[in-house]
């Protein structure tokens, strides 16, 4: 994909966030106004509350769209963008959420008289609940879909405004019945209203905090960059949110001490990351030069017992031997059975792909792999290819032991 293209994708993704927070814009300034007129008409103190509740969240979805616009604005002063603005904003909406809270239970402690409405009331209340729920749902999805968290936070606001707007109705059905429930059923949509704050809140919090992404997402990013085979250890990973993108950052030990060499692996690694972790602004790779202790040879055998095989392709087991630099010794060996041995075609680049996922340092063979897929293979990975002369795995190890300077 073309520079071009992901920027026309990231600016078609960028207006339709912008278009879903003004949707959300419209329908609480519908929400407030009819809440508002039926607080006034039938004098329930539940649905004042909650048209208090509407009108605060008219606010919220204004200050999201505010937010949505700085925050993809560029500037030289924040070089790493200003994406966290839609955090701050998801924080703003937690604090006016709480405001909320307090109002309600305000209004519930301070009110005397019991609310007399028609059986009207009730059926539009009714109506009004699946619009905020389906909504909710969608907006949730919209949010999760671009990784925006102020979205993601005014879609739970609209979820948790259905479950109000449930609470106002069994209120007045049951106002209709002698039953006061108005009070109670205020004080209960401030409990609710604080508890969704407080998520939203957290969450917002956590960003701004720089704290780490979640360690699924962590171990996704460790894996594809220790799937690359020229990558002898991975030191550190760390990733942290900013607004609805990551920053990935990563320690890495190379066994390719060419630097070009080195930089075009780092990039390959940046475009595998960015393929399989979403919303990847950024990923900064440290390298260095692999320190080494311990070398690892992979040998092509003919059988279990140890003979070596005359070709690479064709060998059916291969021994992985780990010498101790510093002692001079072999410290482990371990025998694998080669899984492509049936192959006909491409057997010898498949065999080269599956030993490259066991990290070697060298491969040790009686044929030449000089100008072949697999000796290209192994080049590319900063392995090397070693031709010994050699029947049994015993004396091959000797030999390689002796050629330790």
């Amino acid at each position: 994909m073309s520079r071009d293209d992901g920027e026309k994708g990231g600016w078609d993704r960028s207006r339709s966030i912008k278009k879903v927070a003004f949707y959300s814009f419209l329908i609480n300034c519908a929400l407030f106004a009819t809440k508002l007129f039926l607080s006034a008409v039938s004098g329930s103190l539940a649905l004042r509350a909650d048209a208090v509740h509407s009108l605060v969240d008219v606010f919220d979805s204004a200050a999201l769209i505010l937010g949505l616009y700085i925050s993809e604005r560029k500037s030289k002063s924040f070089p790493y963008g200003l994406y966290k603005v839609e955090n701050i904003f998801s924080v703003f909406i937690a604090l006016m959420i709480f405001f909320t809270a307090f109002e309600i239970g305000r209004h519930a402690v301070a009110a005397q008289a019991s609310p007399i409405y028609g059986d009207w009331v009730i059926f539009v209340v009714a109506a009004m609940i699946p619009v905020p729920f389906l909504f909710g749902l969608y907006e949730v999805r919209a949010g999760k879909a671009a990784n925006s968290p102020s979205l993601m936070a005014d879609g739970t606001q609209f979820k948790a405004d259905a479950l109000t707007e449930s609470i106002v109705l069994f209120a007045l059905i049951g106002q209709r019945f002698g039953l006061p429930l108005d009070r109670v059923a205020a004080l209960l949509i401030a409990f609710f209203v604080v508890r969704g704050g407080w998520d939203i809140l957290k969450s917002g919090m956590r960003v701004l905090l720089d704290a780490s992404v979640d360690a699924p997402t962590l171990e996704t990013i460790r894996e594809t960059i220790e799937a690359e085979p020229t990558v002898s250890a991975v030191k550190a990973v760390t990733a942290r949110n900013s607004g609805r993108y990551l920053f990935v950052e990563a320690e890495v030990a190379f066994r390719i001490g060419d630097l070009k060499r080195a930089h075009q692996t780092s990039e390959r690694i940046e475009r595998e990351i960015r393929e399989k972790v979403p919303h990847v602004v950024r990923v900064l790779i440290h390298y260095e030069p692999q320190k080494r202790t311990h070398l690892r040879y992979a040998i092509p055998l003919a059988d279990a017992a140890g003979m070596v095989s005359d070709h690479f392709g064709e060998a059916p087991y291969f021994a992985l031997v780990d010498i101790d630099l510093s002692k001079r010794a072999m410290v482990r060996q371990e025998f694998l059975a080669n899984p492509h041995l049936d192959l006909t075609k491409g057997r010898g680049l498949k065999v080269a792909g599956f030993l490259l996922g066991r990290k070697p340092d060298a491969v040790v063979t009686r044929e030449n792999l000089a100008g072949k897929g697999p000796g290209y293979v192994f080049a590319e990975a900063g392995v090397e290819t070693i031709q010994m002369d050699g029947d049994r795995l015993e004396a091959l190890i000797d030999e390689i032991l002796k050629r330790i300077d």
